[in-house]
């Protein structure tokens, strides 16, 4: 007889058995939930969220259409200064970690703004809400509004200072994040300063790369002896097996290539590459240079703070790029539910630990239901006779939060009451 158990420790999955009869039998029973998905339902891995900005998101939907740099100066930068007020980033990220996860957002990656303190709050939220988070103050010593620009010691204090806050947490799930906003926005010193304090920490590192034209064109000026935007990176120290690069859309081979070698990933984030009109990211070209990739939502230039979107989004991106080049074959629904849980684990190093349910790994898991949403209502018009695999490719093609019923990060239940 075969039936489906989610079955949960405090922080662990272990082995039941099941009867021929359907009885289930396990060791210490009262310490275990077992429930019994319902039908409709299925567990998913969480997703994986490579990057996202957690102070932009009041800003989701607004700009839209403008190129990168001119989004940045009307909409980014504006809002991002409010956030010296701790008060109000309490209430900001507060939210903003309670809509990730309620999207089934397990992992994120965040940026923060040049603040440590409102930054540190953004940690704390995560921490408090029970998500799996990689957390980044932000660094900008040049090219920026003076409200925003640091001095690279004071950047380089906060930041250290910031490491030691998050680490005082105690909580493995939190980590903090080196974080230069992007080459433009930080000199040579500062650049090289945060990559030695990646390797004395052992840190990830997140910036962005290549995500426009004009951005490659103004970081060429200022960086002329450089023989990419990667080698930028490259030569400060940031480019390490720990590095997650945003966006990649105008890479070159060699740019590809050297990340490739240097074991760091790309964050493809296909709904906020449309909207800012930056372009299209060639994925498959990625995969055959050996780089890693995961998806990210990029709010607030992503309008849409939820992974099943970006999957969509990168479906329908790579379909919209078939069309001109007619030996490019599109993703599939299968590739980008990679990309949203495992290849986004593998992208950050946490392959051996989430991205799956291979046995060993901790249990961040979601229960989703596509035939009835939260309100009870019929939501992707599933019925008994669709199988597994097309219930998955209706959760990717119609779906969204309110199929996601039930949210786990390390085995712990952290949805419901904490979420709606």
């Amino acid at each position: 007889m075969s039936r489906t158990f989610i079955f949960l420790p405090t922080f662990l999955i272990t082995d039941i058995r099941e009867s021929d009869t359907g009885d289930v039998s396990f060791l210490n029973s009262d310490r275990y939930e077992l429930k019994k998905l319902a039908n409709g339902q299925f567990l998913c891995p969480g997703f994986v969220d490579l990057h996202t900005h957690a102070p932009q998101f009041p800003n989701q939907g607004l700009g839209m259409g403008l190129p990168l740099l001119d989004w940045l100066d009307k909409y980014t930068f504006p809002l991002e200064m409010r956030y010296k007020d701790e008060n109000f980033a309490k209430k900001v990220y507060h939210d903003v970690v309670k809509s990730t996860l309620k999207s089934g957002t397990t992992t994120a990656c965040y940026y923060g703004t040049i603040h440590r303190q409102s930054t540190t709050h953004l940690a704390k939220a995560a921490s408090q809400l029970g998500q799996r988070a990689l957390v980044g103050k932000v660094n900008m010593n040049r090219n920026s509004p003076a409200n925003l620009v640091e001095s690279t010691d004071s950047s380089l204090e906060d930041t250290e200072s910031f490491i030691k806050d998050v680490k005082a947490f105690e909580n493995p799930l939190v980590e903090p994040v080196i974080t230069p906003r992007f080459a433009i926005a930080c000199d040579t010193k500062l650049l090289r300063e945060l990559g030695d304090l990646a390797a004395k920490y052992n840190l990830h590192v997140q910036t962005h790369i290549s995500e426009n034209v004009d951005e490659i064109a103004y970081t060429k000026e200022l960086f002329p002896d450089a023989e990419s935007y990667a080698q930028v990176y490259d030569s400060a120290g940031l480019l390490t097996d720990k590095t997650i690069l945003g966006h990649g859309v105008h890479l070159t081979d060699d740019e590809e290539k050297l990340i490739a070698k240097r074991g760091s990933a790309v964050a493809h984030c296909p709904n906020s590459n449309t909207w800012l009109r930056s372009g299209i990211c060639d994925v498959r070209r990625l995969w055959r240079n050996g780089v890693k990739i995961g998806l990210g939502t990029d709010v607030g230039a992503g309008s849409v703070a939820s992974i099943i979107d970006a999957m969509r989004s990168a479906l329908a991106t790579s379909t919209n790029k078939s069309f001109f080049s007619a030996d490019y074959q599109p993703l599939t629904f299968h590739e980008v539910f990679y990309l949203a849980t495992l290849g986004g684990a593998e992208a950050l190093g946490k392959e051996k630990v989430i991205g799956n349910f291979e046995v060993g790994k901790d249990f961040d898991a979601l229960v989703v239901d596509v035939e009835k949403s939260q309100d009870q209502t019929p939501s992707t018009f599933t019925y008994e006779e669709h199988s597994v695999l097309e219930r998955v490719q209706k959760l990717i093609f119609c779906g969204d939060n309110r199929n996601i019923t039930d949210v786990y990060v390390r085995g712990r239940l952290v949805s419901t009451e904490l979420i709606i």
